[in-house]
């Protein structure tokens, strides 16, 4: 049985760990983006060093007090906020901010937990490297949140996810015991592959503390279009005609619809529109291609060859580095905008890319049947993952709706699940998506879950009620 960290236990640790590392509980830490849950912590715990993580999870662990790991509180499932049970120890790597290691002739490069993703961007860019792994909140994100997740973002049709651009881990276990895999090594055949066991976990199997990722060679040439499509089935087939023409120099590939430029003229006019009327779909391209090749050439012909297919109709092609960030501004403040008007319920989603327009065909009138909504459905098309995402009609609140909330929810991931896709595509389950785990998962994966949580963290502190349901 988990007990309360009270001031009896937090007087205990601030004994064991140097001055400072244990401090009182900001707001900042108990909230999540979307406002939905209230968490609540003994304390803030902010280690300088994994021998730190260490004595704090020993000492957790010996007194059976409960522990959230904190990164940089951006996810979206609720997997950093604890608002139920025995008051847990709030675990924050935002003191593990160092870069150990660069190794440019390697392509790795050695970062510390709550080194935040801009930063190894910048550390990359210093070695003329790049780290691929991009996504909208990476200003604040940290890296061991991010593989705890197995975060995806707008690069994963090149790059992968989290999970593919790290070659290594150091994690403290729940007992406090380090496991040194922080390895270079791109083939290491030696037993259970427990780094990718780790990715993914949500701090429910141990703590992050150190990760050797993979960098990637600057591309010789850049460039980014926005091109105008009759239909999702037709983004899928521009994105075919692309890859046949381009192959792996296709690095991001975006569908958006006419509800996200509203949405961004409605709450950020400040965004710069790059249409004159809005169109139904249209599709953020993103390339980049090796020395000698020109991306606005590419993109041209591109556009050509798919506006004789009929699959575009329209199009624009970044001339500068400017246009460029002016198209991305635009991709990534879709979130914000998304959060100022206020969904009723938001949905990462995957499908397999075959069955993508088919989902959105029939997606609409599903949910039609429970009453009148906005949808605004984006996201990384090439990998097969929807934000899809139920708004009011404009002029009502979210609030209006909120007894409708898990009907809607049960429609879209009900279709999702009839056609072979998941409920959760890069956010994690958290603790948002437990149900739908236990709704959709497979029975037999759920018990060797459950076994394998049994086995790395007996006494079940690691982020109790995360992933799989709270042992009562």
């Amino acid at each position: 049985m988990l007990k309360d960290a009270d001031t009896g236990f937090i007087d205990h640790l601030r004994g064991l760990l140097p001055d400072r590392t244990v401090r009182a509980v900001e707001p900042r830490y108990l909230e999540e983006p979307r406002g939905r849950w209230p968490g609540q912590a003994g304390a803030v715990v902010a280690p300088a060093s994994v021998d730190e993580v260490s004595m704090v999870l020993r000492a957790c662990n010996d007194a059976g007090v409960a522990v959230v790991p904190y990164g940089g509180g951006t996810g979206l499932v609720g997997g950093q906020v604890a608002q139920a049970g025995p008051v847990p120890v709030l675990l924050s790597l935002e003191r593990m901010t160092k870069i150990r290691a660069v190794h440019p002739e390697e392509n790795v490069i050695e970062v510390e937990a709550g080194t935040i993703l801009q930063d190894v961007h910048t550390a990359a860019e210093a070695v003329d490297r790049l780290y691929p792994l991009s996504i909208a909140s990476k200003g604040s994100a940290r890296i061991g949140g991010l593989l705890a997740t197995n975060a995806g973002g707008v690069n994963v049709l090149r790059y992968g996810n989290a999970r593919d651009l790290c070659l290594g881990l150091e994690v403290v276990l729940a007992d406090g015991r380090i496991w040194n895999g922080l390895s270079r090594l791109r083939k290491d055949n030696t037993g259970y592959d427990l780094r990718n066991l780790m990715i993914g976990s949500e701090g429910t199997l141990g703590v992050i503390t150190a990760a050797s990722l993979k960098l990637a060679p600057r591309p010789a040439g850049e460039g980014t279009a926005l091109m105008v499509v009759e239909s999702p089935a037709a983004a899928l087939s521009l994105l075919a005609l692309a890859r046949d023409r381009m192959g792996e120099g296709i690095s991001a590939f975006e569908l958006m619809h006419r509800m996200g430029l509203d949405f961004l003229a409605e709450t950020l006019p400040d965004i710069r529109q790059p249409f004159g009327a809005p169109p139904e779909w249209f599709v953020l391209v993103d390339v980049g291609l090796a020395a000698g090749l020109d991306p606005a050439e590419a993109l041209e012909a591109l556009f050509a060859d798919a506006f004789e297919r009929g699959l575009v109709s329209d199009g624009v092609i970044a001339q500068s580095q400017a246009q460029r960030h002016e198209m991305w501004e635009l991709r990534e403040q879709i979130p914000e905008a998304n959060r100022r008007v206020g969904s009723i319920s938001s949905h990462d989603i995957s499908l397999p890319m075959g069955r993508v327009a088919e989902f959105i065909e029939k997606g609409g009138p599903a949910l039609g049947r429970l009453g009148t909504f906005r949808i605004n459905c984006f996201g990384h098309l090439g990998d097969g993952n929807l934000h899809y995402n139920v708004f009011p009609p404009k002029g009502r609140s979210k609030n209006e709706f909120q007894n409708l909330r898990d009907e809607i929810k049960t429609c879209v991931h009900d279709l999702v699940n009839a056609m072979g896709g998941s409920v959760s595509a890069e956010h994690g389950i958290g603790r948002l998506k437990v149900d739908d785990l236990e709704r959709y998962g497979d029975p037999v994966k759920l018990e060797i879950m459950r076994g394998i949580k049994a086995q790395f963290d007996p006494r079940g502190i690691l982020n109790p009620g995360a992933v799989l349901r709270a042992a009562d």
